[in-house]
Formats: C-alpha cells, sequence, structure tokens
C-alpha cells in the first residue's frame, strides 16, 4: 500500500522539483511599475538621481521598482549610500543587468529583491581600487567593502561567503572559486549559484514572464531643474563661469564702486557652486576655502602693501575652492577621484583663469568705449586745456623729486623738500623711502612715479 502512494507522490515531487528550477513567478498584483536606470559611475550625481527616482516611486505609490543597470563601478561611499536605501524600500525592487554590474554595481544588485540578467551579462568583480591608477586599495577599504558584501547579502538571503570573495582574491570556495582570482559570475553562474533570478532580454520580458504585462510602467525622467543642474555640470559651462568670477573680481577691484563686475562674478559663482553642491560634489569647507581666497586677495590689494604671501594664498584658495567643488572628493582624500576626473577639473580651471586673464588685458583698453560703462562711469578726461580744473597744488611742483613719507598703495603721503603732500602712484605699491618724480598737480592729490634717477 505505502509503495503505491510513494509511485503517486514521487512524479509529483519531481514535477515540483522541475517547475521550481525557473524563476520564482508569484502572482502579487502589480499595477504600476517605476524603472530608471543606473548607467554610468556610480558617484555622487548618480547617488541623487537614485535617491530622487526612490522619491518619485514612492509619491506615484509604485508596486514595484526595476533598475537597469550597466555600470562598472565607482565611488564606495555613495554605493553605500544607495545599497542602504535599496534595503530600507518599501517597494519591491528588482534589477535588471543589461550588461554589466562590476564593483559597486554589484553590491547595489545584490541590495536588490530580485536580480535578472541579460543574455552576456556579468556581475561581481567588487575589489575596491584607487581613483589614479586602478591599483587595489588599502586593506581597510577592502574590509570596509567585504563587511558590505557578506551583510548585504545576508540580508537578501543570498551566500554571502560567495559575495565576500566577489572582494577578496584570498577567499577560495570549493566548486565556486579557487584562491588568487575575485569571482565574476556569468548569467548561467549567477543563476546556479543564486546571485540571478532569472536570463532575460529585456525588461518587458520581465514583466511578461512575472504576469505584470498589464502592469502600467513609468520611467523616471530628469525634470528641468535637473537638466539646468547637468547644463552648469558640463566642463564647457564650468569654465566660462570661472572666466566671468575672475574677470569680475578683477574689474571691481580695478573700478570700485562700479557693481556691474561684482555682481556679474557673485551671480557666476553662485551658478558655478550651487549645482555641484545640490550633486554632493561641492561641501562646504571647498566653499569656505574659496571665499577666504577672496578675502585674501582683497586685504592683499586694500589693505597690506606690496603682492606677497596672502595675495599668493589668496589665488591658490580661489583656484583650489574652484577644483576641489568640482571633484568627489573625501576632504583631501582623492584614493578614488578617477585620474581623467581630476585631470578634466585642473585642467578647466587653469584654462579659464588662462582665458580670464588674456580677456582682462584685451578688454581694459576696449571697457571706456561702451555705451553701458560710459552711463555709470566718467569715462571720458576733463582736461586743464578745456577749462576744466581742481588744482590744489602749484605747476611749480610738477617734475619736482621727493620721497615716499608712507607707503603708497597706491596713496599715501609724500616729502618734498621738508613738505609733506597727499599723493598716488600709477597703480604700483611704493615704500616709504623710495624716490619719487611729481607728475601731475591735477586734483587734491599728487600724481606721482618711482624717481629712476
Amino acid at each position: 500500500m505505502n509503495y503505491d502512494i510513494m509511485r503517486v507522490i514521487k512524479p509529483l515531487i519531481l514535477l515540483l522539483l522541475f517547475l521550481n528550477s525557473f524563476p520564482v513567478f508569484s502572482q502579487e498584483k502589480v499595477e504600476k511599475v517605476f524603472t530608471f536606470k543606473i548607467d554610468k559611475d556610480i558617484d555622487p550625481a548618480m547617488n541623487r538621481r537614485v535617491k530622487m527616482a526612490l522619491d518619485e516611486a514612492k509619491q506615484a505609490e509604485a508596486d514595484l521598482i526595476i533598475i537597469e543597470m550597466d555600470t562598472y563601478g565607482g565611488i564606495v561611499t555613495d554605493a553605500d549610500e544607495i545599497r542602504t536605501a535599496l534595503l530600507e524600500s518599501e517597494i519591491p525592487v528588482y534589477v535588471f543587468i543589461n550588461k554589466d554590474a562590476a564593483s559597486a554595481g554589484a553590491l547595489i544588485s545584490i541590495a536588490c529583491d530580485s536580480i535578472y540578467m541579460a543574455p552576456g551579462a556579468s556581475i561581481g568583480a567588487a575589489t575596491v581600487v584607487n581613483g589614479t591608477d586602478g591599483a587595489a586599495a588599502p586593506d581597510k577599504y577592502q574590509s570596509y567593502m567585504r563587511s558590505m558584501m557578506r551583510s548585504t547579502a545576508e540580508a537578501k538571503g543570498r551566500d554571502p561567503k560567495i559575495a565576500e570573495a566577489m572582494v577578496d582574491e584570498k577567499i577560495e570556495i570549493e566548486g565556486v572559486t579557487e584562491a588568487g582570482s575575485v569571482i565574476t559570475f556569468s548569467v548561467s553562474e549567477a543563476i546556479k549559484f543564486g546571485f540571478c533570478d532569472g536570463e532575460f532580454d529585456s525588461i518587458e520580458s520581465i514583466l511578461e514572464a512575472k504576469g505584470f504585462e498589464e502592469a502600467e510602467v513609468l520611467a523616471y525622467q530628469e525634470g528641468m531643474i535637473e537638466n539646468i543642474i547637468s547644463f552648469f555640470l558640463s566642463p564647457a559651462i564650468s569654465g566660462v563661469l570661472i572666466l566671468i568670477i575672475i574677470g569680475g573680481i578683477y574689474f571691481e577691484l580695478q573700478t570700485p564702486g562700479v557693481g556691474f563686475p561684482l555682481l556679474a562674478a557673485i551671480i557666476a559663482t553662485l551658478l558655478y557652486f550651487i549645482p555641484y553642491y545640490l550633486n554632493g560634489l561641492a561641501e562646504n569647507w571647498e566653499i569656505i576655502v574659496f571665499g577666504a581666497g577672496i578675502i585674501l586677495l582683497a586685504l592683499e590689494l586694500f589693505v597690506i602693501p606690496g603682492f606677497g604671501i596672502f595675495g599668493v594664498l589668496g589665488i591658490v584658495c580661489i583656484l583650489a575652492g574652484l577644483v576641489l567643488g568640482m571633484l568627489p572628493n573625501q576632504d583631501f582624500n582623492f584614493d578614488f577621484v578617477p585620474a581623467s576626473q581630476l585631470f578634466a577639473a585642473l585642467l578647466t580651471v587653469i584654462l579659464a583663469a588662462l582665458a580670464s586673464v588674456g580677456l582682462v588685458f584685451w578688454l581694459t583698453p576696449k571697457v571706456n568705449q561702451w555705451g553701458a560703462f560710459r552711463a555709470v562711469t566718467l569715462a571720458t578726461t576733463q582736461n586743464r586745456s578745456e577749462g576744466y580744473t581742481s588744482s590744489f597744488y602749484s605747476d611749480d611742483l610738477l617734475g619736482k623729486t621727493g620721497k615716499v613719507h608712507s607707503r603708497l598703495r597706491p596713496s599715501g603721503k609724500i616729502e618734498i623738500d621738508g613738505e609733506i603732500y597727499d599723493a598716488y602712484s600709477r597703480g604700483e605699491f611704493l615704500d616709504q623711502g623710495e624716490e619719487i618724480v611729481v607728475i601731475s598737480t591735477e586734483g587734491t592729490s599728487l600724481k606721482v612715479k618711482k624717481w629712476e634717477g
């Protein structure tokens, strides 16, 4: 009797096992599916995109989120924040690996509830590397990554030892990997070892196989604000803004009180830093470094004579703030900043600075010819021969030599024949005791230059 029962039950068990070998296609009710892509390096910008997409999916009351993945990885800290957001998501999250889920991409994929892969796709190779030469990062970073991979796999019911072996080449798992190489699974291998729930050629085929083909599919679209931010993140636009910043500061320092150059510099500064700040690239201290550079340069020009340490530090701080604001560095740690990105930032700032210097020399003689500039400044010379005069001094002082009584920066006091007079130079800084010659007596101060003997 028992034998007859077993003859009936055994085929049923085999049938159930056969059906179970296919991906688990539950019949939960899914009416709205939200999709977005992770198709670039994992960095602050991608971190921001993922968080905004998850928020939008929640607002849309989606029943399911599907991520289309194709990335070689990126910054570990941003990958960790994305992983955490996916683990805490109240909406089920699937990932469709369209081609590659390497390094940080593998960590993010393992954090999803289900993993599906396209033919020819791969997942793994999560060793942490630095951004300069691609060499393995120090062990403290590898340990951090191993821990995240292990805990994430445990949270999603996947083998934590295999996940850890995607980072550490020293780990050997019988039948899976040998010591000396990190794990990178093909589609069939990922299915075999529980890191893929099925092979499909598109998100549509996944939905069809799951019985969700009637569901409304919503794709994440970056809004106008995001497009504007992306526009200003362009290296070319950043270069133009840097040009305006430096040029505006120079013209304002040369013609204080006009206002237009300063206003242009302030607007350009805001347009430069705000997009990088919103994307998590520019940090508060980097903006403070830039501001400190402006203050140091102003002190050098208006308070401290000559051009010394404050001026040099001011220029260095301004350029450093502009460069650092473009990079995803952690404080002064550039281990995970790609060399190409660092080079692009330096090149953008240096070229823009050089272009602004050239533009200043080209525009300075022409600026008085502009109608807009004439409306707010005295662009003409009121010559004495035309009846204009405001001379407080005798013409006998013209050509007289003397010495600097108090530093000219560029205004101060001079001494001629034992008498003290107010004076100013042609823009040069003259120290106390230097010999000078009077070249103009017009106005309330004598105009002088350095006497060359």
